[in-house]
């Protein structure tokens, strides 16, 4: 069976305290996130200007390093590494050699993301390097298909679930996941995706699990044992 793919996405005001008690429970999170295994964190500050969010992001970076060597020394065993993507903000990104962008609806076309971060002087620094992982945001079942054609390495699918916290948003249902999973893109359920509920959609076809709380609220440790298990 292939390996459960793992996406946490970020929300610090979800944590109490204030902005610097939320921002130090956020790294804390990042760094349990990476020490336990999952494939990819999108940091979701939307709120924050561009330079805040950029301190934010060199702070998760050395987190992920950090965690990943920690484990590395403690196991002897390299795990897959943890990448983090920016929301949006492909600036950002480039600026802090984040490993990619999340693209949320009617945003621009991960093929220009691409041809901008291809053209980039830090492409150009480093030609070697991995391009953009770029992930975008799907809520109809062919949007799949899209996603693929448009170039993107990832296709977050929701709200699969009713939510608690949205109940007026409408879920697209397991059959609509399994409809948008046809492809070759890696699919993620998102929304209302709980314990209890994940081992429906990965029977639907999506390759992995994407979530905050499901992260943030529990031990993510306890959590990858069992969405892997």
């Amino acid at each position: 069976m292939p390996r459960v793919l793992l996406y946490y996405i970020t929300d610090r005001a979800a944590f109490p305290g204030d902005e610097f008690a939320r921002r130090h429970t956020l790294l804390a999170k990042i760094d349990e996130a990476a020490r336990a295994g999952i494939d990819y964190i999108q940091l979701r500050e939307k709120d924050l200007p561009a330079r805040d969010l950029e301190l934010l992001t060199r702070a998760a970076l050395s987190a992920i390093r950090d965690a990943q060597l920690n484990v590395q020394l403690r196991t002897e065993n390299r795990q897959p590494r943890t990448a983090l993507l920016i929301n949006s903000r492909i600036d950002v990104a480039l600026a802090t050699a984040a490993d990619g962008v999340h693209l949320p609806a009617n945003s621009i076309s991960p093929m220009e993301v691409r041809r901008i971060w291809d053209s980039s002087s830090r492409h150009a620094a480093f030609p070697d390097t991995p391009g953009a992982v770029i992930s975008v945001a799907c809520h109809e079942s062919t949007d799949g298909r899209g996603a693929e054609a448009a170039g993107a390495d990832l296709a977050l699918f929701a709200p699969v679930f009713e939510k608690k916290d949205a109940p007026n948003t409408h879920p697209a249902g397991l059959d609509a996941l399994r409809r948008a999973s046809q492809h070759r893109i890696p699919v993620f359920a998102l929304g209302g995706v709980t314990l209890e509920n994940a081992a429906a959609c990965l029977k639907a076809g999506a390759s992995g699990i994407a979530g905050i709380r499901l992260f943030q609220d529990l031990d993510i440790a306890e959590v990858v044992r069992r969405l892997r298990g």
